[in-house]
């Protein structure tokens, strides 16, 4: 009886009345789950040298990601996790605008969080925490080498300790997307608005109910699955972010940790 008192007293004490707040949070923790295995799963792909996982293994896990992020929040924020989606249903009359740029904030927020999961999960501190040698002039990775927070391999055993956008050892496309060679500025555009305009045209289409209905409780699984056959159909020009948060906060976690401002540079022969 104790310990359900005290429980009950504790539920009570956390419960967060403000609908605004409540949504806010919801929206950051759908965001974070959505990036955080979107880059794990890169992640686990490059830094293995592609023995531990793929191109489809990737998507899949962006693709289920999605699905997770909309059981985790869907009932209370709608789990938009995408300033494009947000913008769509403002359009659409479906959220009011004043609400748009305080999704965006902790859409990008919650973005710039799980990269920062990620490389904790991912970065290694490897041979040169055991011998004291410092990782760079980045704030962040010296910060990592001083609590030795990370395993000795992974991103550092990969890069062999050198954070770079560009080059066979890069390592910045964990993190963001960048272009291919041949993508122009111009055709780079026109394949993100593409790209999420069949996401957003979809994901309406799922929602419509006045179309043939989605199973009650499958519609984040079907959402999914959208979202893995815009990745396997366009995502060689520019790695198909379709999503603002989910490159911009990323990226500008990069730029902190030690790439430096070359993450906002397009590099003819990245790779």
């Amino acid at each position: 009886m104790g310990t359900a008192s005290f429980l009950t007293r504790s539920r009570d004490l956390l419960h967060i009345r403000n609908q605004l707040v409540r949504e806010c949070l919801a929206e950051l923790l759908s965001t974070f789950i959505l990036i955080i295995i979107t880059l794990s799963g890169s992640a686990q792909k490059i830094t293995s040298f592609e023995t531990k996982g793929n191109l489809l293994t990737s998507y899949l896990a962006g693709a289920l990601a999605v699905m997770v992020g909309i059981y985790t929040a869907g009932g209370i924020s709608g789990a938009h996790m995408n300033p494009a989606f947000s913008f769509a249903m403002c359009l659409v009359g479906q959220f009011p605008w004043w609400k748009f740029p305080i999704f965006v904030v902790v859409q990008t927020l919650a973005s710039f969080i799980s990269a920062g999961a990620v490389y904790i999960l991912y970065y290694g501190t490897g041979e040169q925490h055991w011998t004291r040698e410092p990782h760079g002039d980045a704030g962040v990775a010296r910060l990592m080498d001083m609590f030795c927070l990370c395993p000795p391999d992974a991103i550092w055993h990969y890069s062999n300790g050198t954070l770079t956008v560009s080059g066979p050892r890069e390592t910045a496309s964990i993190f963001a997307t960048y272009p291919a060679d041949y993508v122009s500025i111009a055709n780079g555009f026109l394949d993100q608005v593409i790209g999420t305009g069949v996401l957003m045209v979809g994901v309406m289409g799922i929602m419509d109910t006045r179309n043939k209905a989605v199973p009650k409780g499958l519609e984040p699984v079907v959402v999914g699955l959208l979202v893995l056959s815009i990745e396997s159909s366009m995502g060689s020009n520019c790695g198909c972010p379709l999503n603002p948060a989910r490159d911009i906060g990323p990226r500008l976690f990069t730029y902190v940790a030690g790439w430096g401002p070359e993450v906002f540079r397009w590099v003819e022969g990245r790779g």
